[in-house]
């Protein structure tokens, strides 16, 4: 029998250690979701990252996308290989493909562009349709 000692000194194995509360997950095809109503319409799609308040919020069967902060992604619904990341970053996208958004409503009105690349707050912002843009600043 371990000693009193023993058991004082080791506590619990990491094994026997838990979070709580336990963090969210267990989605079918390698899906990842932490924050209230984060990919909550989610039906089919694979791949999809969401971090924050309703992140990827409309997504059903888009993939591959990743939506970190409140709202990122929020209208996304088939749209994919997408990346946001900041407070309603590429918020209106809703088929758009391969758009890249990295700060607060960069890319925000973009709905159905594709290849899109844009990096700080607001960049892009009025960008519906375009393709092929990049856009570095306010």
């Amino acid at each position: 029998m371990p000693s009193a000692r023993a058991l004082t000194l080791f506590g619990l194995s990491p094994n026997e250690r838990a979070v709580d509360p336990p963090p969210d997950g267990g989605y079918p095809t390698f899906h990842a979701a932490e924050g209230d109503s984060a990919l909550f319409s989610l039906t089919t799609g694979s791949s999809d990252t969401a971090t924050g308040f309703k992140a990827l919020f409309s997504n059903t069967t888009g993939g591959f996308n990743t939506a970190i902060g409140t709202s990122a992604l929020f209208f996304n619904t088939t749209g994919f290989n997408n990346t946001a990341i900041g407070v309603v970053a590429l918020e209106s996208n809703t088929h758009g493909a391969g758009n890249t958004a990295v700060g607060t409503s960069a890319l925000s009105r973009n709905t159905t562009g594709l290849n899109n690349t844009a990096k700080g707050g607001s960049a892009l912002f009025n960008n519906t349709k375009g393709i092929n843009n990049t856009s570095s600043g306010r």
